[in-house]
């Protein structure tokens, strides 16, 4: 699809160029902060208290070695004592609410930003899903969505601590001795330095351990579902399967053995410069001393504060490399919430209340989008403006062949100046070789895709002046491939409609031939599906989709009929299901059965995308073309 492939080329859009901490992005990354402003304030006040209390202790210290033990004053020394243990346990009690309070906004922004992201791949187009691996979003639901939060509940409050204890230490220390306080700070430079050559490099390794986690997750999904399972089993591809999955994983090793080792590399140097700085400090002060200018205490109280300081600096000089590290899950998650909406309602979309069921194609046009399917990128700069949709041109119309009757469905076009009408409460069958555009056909009416041109009219309203919501309750649709969630039939039966009573669920499934059926489980309708519903016959699933279809209880009825492979039985259970369904509602039908042919207002032949011929069965049949070929060779015997 041309339309539908924007989102596509959004990701694949823009230059190379490594994304930076803008103002832009941070205002953007703190606003998830914002909803959490007073806790993160109460945070603040208990992150101000605990270095408060840290700052007692080596005065404490300074006092114990040039006063208290010189003047062998016990009373002081039992008071002392007793401060020395009171002040941890006072500030751990304090660090445990500031945790309870840490932990509250980090979970916090997880589920703002999950919700986020499963709200907008839920409203993605159709396309997306087709061009995107399941492992690739879970990635962006799990890995980076938990590396976002560790910006704002990690980084983010780990920064304030660390400035905070080091604005406040150094300050103590430069009332105690100013010199060894600007001794002790001359290689702050060189933490900044250090800080900044190893940013990138790490921010960089964990961009593509993300890529790479991201893609052992598509692997893990697409082999360990039902599906992929069982073909692997039924090819003997085990092994080949299991060396794949140990590429991916080695890289994801290789990788995280890359991000440690440089960090451990800057903490390295980081530590070298803080010895530095203490033997500065030392040598310093311990010849202060010996001259008689500096006591001990003083000594070991600055001591005390100098791990402090390094330590708060040390934490200050990493805080870029781990925000960065950090904004990098934030741009992955920035880019999905970003991605352009194909399909959604326009400005004053018009919410239809209740169909009379008149469909209209006027001159519709429909490609689909030839991007090769691929994962979603690397994160692009958010912000940029949507392609706008492309359109079919004149030179493409102009070169689309007719092709011989009988010849291959491929093409460029998937369906091409298609125009037809049906009247509420008709049956319109739709047959045609496989590849011709029947199921594309059926996809444009819900909106899952938009046409390249032309339009599709409901009721005389152009769909895309319908909001969403209105026409998705119009319309029901039962695919060739039916799909049941790993859980109860009562819950799959409850997806067309969450509130409706049991006697309406039992109703449903007696109009669609499978309440007995249900009745024989052990569980009844308690009974749990399995994986795809793979627990199921192909006919009981059929039967379960059509109930769930009548719980709806829509205007509209699209069905792809799949009997053909069905045995006789199950057939004509869904036969006689059909016709009690389709009763009084517009019905479009992708027809394998002879008989829903016979019953049909109208068949469509596509080929090729086009229609090529339409009537009723008997005019179809006089007419000896396409359709009468079709008939020979697939429903004669019928």
């Amino acid at each position: 699809m041309i339309g539908g492939g924007s989102w596509h080329n959004y990701l694949r859009s823009g230059s190379d160029e490594k994304p930076k901490l803008t103002r832009g992005l941070l205002k953007r990354v703190f606003q998830y902060a914002a909803a959490y402003r007073w806790k993160l304030a109460a945070m603040l006040f208990l992150i101000l208290a605990t270095t408060g209390l840290s700052l007692l202790s080596p005065l404490i210290l300074r006092n114990l070695i040039d006063i208290t033990i010189p003047s062998k004053d016990i009373h002081q020394l039992v008071l002392i004592a007793l401060a020395l243990l009171a002040l941890p346990a006072v500030k751990g009690l304090i660090q445990v609410v500031e945790r309870r309070l840490n932990a509250s906004v980090g979970e916090g922004v997880i589920f703002d930003l999950r919700c986020a992201l499963f709200e907008k791949f839920q409203h993605m187009p159709l396309s997306f899903f087709t061009h995107t691996k399941v492992g690739e979003m879970v990635s962006r639901l799990n890995n980076d969505v938990i590396g976002a939060q560790t910006a704002i509940s990690n980084t983010i409050v780990n920064l304030i601590t660390d400035l905070a204890q080091a604005v406040t230490v150094f300050i103590v220390m430069a009332t105690i001795e100013w010199r060894l306080t600007l001794i002790s700070t001359a290689i702050m430079p060189l933490f900044i330095l250090a800080a900044r050559l190893l940013a990138n490099k790490l921010r960089d390794a964990a961009r593509q351990q993300m890529e790479a986690n991201a893609g052992m997750n598509a692997v893990i999904n697409e082999t360990l579902n039902i599906g992929g399972a069982l073909l692997v089993k039924l090819f003997g591809q085990q092994d080949s399967g299991a060396a794949q999955f140990r590429q991916r994983a080695r890289k994801v090793r290789d990788l995280g053995v890359q991000r440690a080792v440089i960090g451990s590399i800057f903490f390295m140097i980081v530590g070298l410069l803080g010895a530095v700085g203490t033997v500065l400090v030392y040598g310093f002060g311990g010849w202060q001393v010996i001259i008689g200018r500096l006591s001990v205490g003083t000594i070991v109280a600055l001591g005390s504060y100098l791990g402090m300081l390094y330590s708060s600096l040390q934490s200050l000089a990493n805080a870029p490399v781990e925000f960065s590290t950090s904004v990098v899950s934030f741009e992955r998650v920035f880019e999905v919430i970003d991605l352009p909406m194909e399909i959604e309602d326009k400005p004053g979309a018009l919410a239809l209340d209740k169909a009379h069921g008149e469909i209209r194609f006027e001159h519709v046009w429909f490609e689909y989008n030839d991007q090769p399917k691929g994962l979603l990128n690397p994160v692009q700069r958010f912000g940029r403006d949507a392609e706008e949709k492309p359109v079919l041109s004149e030179e493409i119309k102009a070169s689309v062949k007719e092709g011989p009757e009988g010849e291959s469905q491929a093409r460029k076009v998937a369906l091409r100046d298609i125009d037809f009408g049906i009247q509420p409460g008709q049956l319109t069958a739709l047959v045609g070789p496989s590849g011709a555009g029947k199921t594309t056909l059926t996809y444009l009416i819900p909106r899952l895709y938009d046409p390249n041109q032309g339009r599709i009219l409901l009721d005389g309203h152009d769909l895309r002046d319908l909001t969403l919501d209105s026409l998705t309750a119009q319309i029901g649709m039962v695919t060739q491939e039916t799909f049941l969630f790993h859980d109860t039939i009562s819950a799959n039966l409850r997806f067309a409609n969450p509130q409706v009573p049991q006697s309406r669920i039992i109703e449903a499934a007696k109009a669609a031939n499978i309440h007995d059926f249900i009745n024989e489980l052990p569980d009844k309708y308690d009974t749990i599906v399995g994986e795809r519903g793979y627990r199921l016959s192909g006919g009981e699933k059929q039967r379960i989709a059509l109930a769930r279809v009548i719980l709806k209880d829509p205007r509209i009825l699209i069905l792809d009929e799949a009997t053909s492979s069905l045995d006789s039985q199950s057939e004509a259970l869904i036969q006689e299901a059909l016709k009690r369904v389709m009763a009084g509602r517009t019905s479009i039908v992708i027809a394998h059965r002879l008989s829903t042919i016979l019953a049909a207002d109208q068949i469509l032949v596509l080929n090729r995308g086009k229609i090529a011929e339409r009537g009723t069965h008997k005019e179809l049949l006089k007419k000896n073309g396409v359709y009468a070929k079709l008939y020979n060779t697939q429903f004669r015997q019928a």
